[in-house]
């Protein structure tokens, strides 16, 4: 056991939580975490992953819901695209104008909102994954950004859409319904 460890066992031993309370505040940051500087950091703390996670899903979703649209501004040139110029893996152009078009107007609504934000951000990631693989000569500063993209939206898959979410007011709502059942 490294030293870190023992010094999260300690501390989880030391406050009265367990192993599993820690586990659950490392893999869901939607719970109230801990916080060593009092309530009026931890809440400021919370209140800043609220919006970092708020301002990454307005960002990441207005890039691809503007190139969704472009795509459907002038349909002949997207189906010229994706027959010349991307080259989408396992799909026919027109299936992957489709599907790519469909993607990046639904997702970013929905990520927007935070309803199926998970979902959301996995989905917007295959669609950004895709545009780096389809493209065969994709110039460095096109890279940094799709890079950065799916950064933000990595963070969005692992860590959810944040307080700030429809997802989290169904999840409170739920939780209120399951503590007025009785479990």
């Amino acid at each position: 056991m490294n030293t870190n460890t023992g010094a999260l066992r300690k501390a989880a031993s030391a406050d009265g939580r367990g192993w599993t309370t820690w586990l659950r505040i490392l893999i869901d940051p939607g719970l109230q975490q801990p916080s060593l500087l009092g309530g009026a950091a931890s809440w400021t703390v919370n209140g800043a992953q609220a919006l970092g996670a708020l301002a990454a899903r307005l960002y990441v979703a207005h890039v691809f819901f503007l190139s969704g649209l472009t795509k459907i501004r002038d349909w002949e040139i997207t189906l010229a695209l994706f027959e010349d110029e991307y080259h989408v893996p396992l799909l026919p152009p027109e299936l992957a104008a489709w599907m790519g078009t469909g993607g990046e107007l639904v997702l970013p609504v929905l990520l927007v909102l935070g309803l199926g934000g998970r979902f959301a951000a996995l989905g917007l990631s295959v669609v950004n994954l895709m545009a780096v693989l389809s493209l065969s000569d994709i110039a460095p500063a096109a890279l940094v950004q799709h890079q950065l993209w799916g950064g933000l939206l990595l963070g969005l898959a692992l860590y959810g859409p944040g307080r700030l979410s429809l997802d989290a007011v169904v999840a409170s709502h739920l939780r209120c319904e399951k503590g007025r059942s009785g479990r």
